[in-house]
């Protein structure tokens, strides 16, 4: 056999390899900043009373509106880091946004009860977690970005798809750690300070994660970066460049997103939520045990979708997301709550999610190919983010707030709605394969 038959054989498996090690380096780095966000919204009900008064009814209320007030600082973040990854490189801009998330995580995990600082305890819970909104508001379109740009052509669906899969999989660490601590510890001791732990778990990793991001290969062209540094890069990062030149791709962005977001807040959030509340009581883990098994199912689909994609093309799972959640949000908002069977309530969350994966499994990609490289980072977080704080992060809130009225069913109108919005978009402007800017060509 030839030289020339040997060498584009072995060169493509090194490139394989190469890809494959970046985007595992990538994906730790995202499921520990994942698990810091989700070890918040797991372990809330343990301490919720902890940071507000027991006698407080408007305690959930408070607890799921800080949750919610972290999205606003998630366009702030996709902002600022989006624009220092195109100009300084996406491996530091993310290793910068894990460093920040640890020290959040260990802030929570040390702050002094209600009963100890009174109001401050909550303030300065608020304070942590605006921190934890801005840098994962640089996470997502940083990482999202490196793990396709990391990726090979034919294979980018697949390798991408480990976005969510590592995203998926820090809410899993949280159940998993929540039912290590049920196993081990009574309902009181995790209230007291079971949830410290919890945190404090997430700001360990979060050092490991730094030292991994270090020896990540940078995704960004060296003279590029020789470029900002110089000040000749002008367009790269830019606000201006994003909103006067690239404003359709960021338009699309923002409403592929839409869809999607509210669609896996109230899935994978309110979803498991809602499985938590209907085994309260002695079921809490066997409630606990089914959150756990699904999301695990929820995670294991990613990699699935992003191969299929790279198959059928990008804009048939999108489709197949968007028809799925406009026929099926409202069986599953106004039925899973009344799921009291441990297999009816795991199926009915697992169609869900099936649906989901349809979306989850390749948004990375499917924006990531929107915009040229000296915005891709900027485009793809701001997109994002500013989605996600409007649709996304509200959703618990929204949810918890129709409980409390009465208005579940409008909820579910609401969620279905957005959905169908994005729908209309995957159909009519959306191409299923073709050349895009990850190709170095314009769609």
């Amino acid at each position: 056999m030839s030289t020339s038959t040997v060498s584009p054989t072995l060169a493509e498996r090194s490139a394989l390899r190469r890809s494959i090690s970046n985007t595992l380096k990538g994906s730790a780095g995202n499921l520990v900043e994942w698990y810091d966000v989700y070890v918040y919204s797991v372990f809330a009900i343990y301490f919720e009373s902890q940071f507000f008064s027991a006698t407080d009814k408007n305690s959930t209320i408070y607890i799921w509106a800080i949750f919610a007030a972290t999205f606003l600082m998630r366009p702030i973040g996709a902002w600022y880091f989006g624009r220092f990854a195109d100009r300084y490189g996406r491996r530091l801009a993310l290793t910068v946004s894990v460093s920040v998330m640890a020290g959040c995580s260990f802030l929570i995990a040390i702050t002094p009860t209600a009963s100890q600082i009174g109001g401050a305890a909550a303030l300065i819970l608020l304070f942590a977690r605006l921190l934890q909104g801005f840098a994962t508001g640089g996470e997502y379109g940083t990482s999202a970005t490196y793990m396709s740009e990391a990726a090979i052509p034919g294979r980018r669906g697949f390798l991408s798809s480990f976005h969510y899969v590592t995203l998926v999989g820090g809410h899993v660490l949280a159940q998993l750690t929540l039912l290590v601590m049920l196993s081990f510890w009574d309902k009181p001791d995790i209230s007291a300070w079971g949830w410290r732990v919890a945190f404090g778990i997430g700001g360990i990793a979060a050092i490991v994660v730094f030292w991994l991001r270090r020896s990540m290969d940078e995704s960004l062209q060296a003279e590029s970066i020789e470029a900002a540094k110089e000040g000749r890069a002008k367009a790269s990062g830019s606000m201006y460049e994003l909103f006067v030149h690239q404003w359709r791709p960021l338009l699309l962005c923002f409403l592929i997103t839409a869809g999607g977001t509210v669609a896996f807040y109230t899935y994978s959030v309110n979803g498991p939520k809602m499985i938590q509340s209907a085994f309260a009581g002695d079921d809490v883990m066997t409630g606990t045990l089914i959150n756990l098994g699904v999301l695990s199912f929820l995670m294991v689909l990613q990699p699935l979708g992003g191969w299929l994609s790279d198959i059928i093309g990008r804009k048939s799972l999108l489709v197949f997301f968007g028809i799925g959640g406009v026929l099926y949000t409202w069986y599953m908002v106004t039925r899973l709550p009344q799921q009291h069977d441990a297999l009816a309530a795991f199926v009915t969350l697992a169609v869900a999610f099936v649906i989901l994966t349809g979306y989850t499994s390749i948004n990375a990609v499917v924006k990531a190919e929107l915009f040229p490289t000296h915005v891709r980072a900027l485009g793809v977080g701001f997109g994002y983010a500013l989605a996600n704080s409007l649709f996304g992060g509200t959703a618990p809130l929204l949810y918890q707030g129709a409980l409390k009225t009465g208005h579940v069913d409008l909820f579910a109108i609401y969620v279905t709605v957005v959905i169908a919005v994005s729908l209309v978009v995957y159909v009519f402007f959306l191409k299923n394969k073709g050349p895009n800017w990850l190709d170095g060509t314009r769609q």
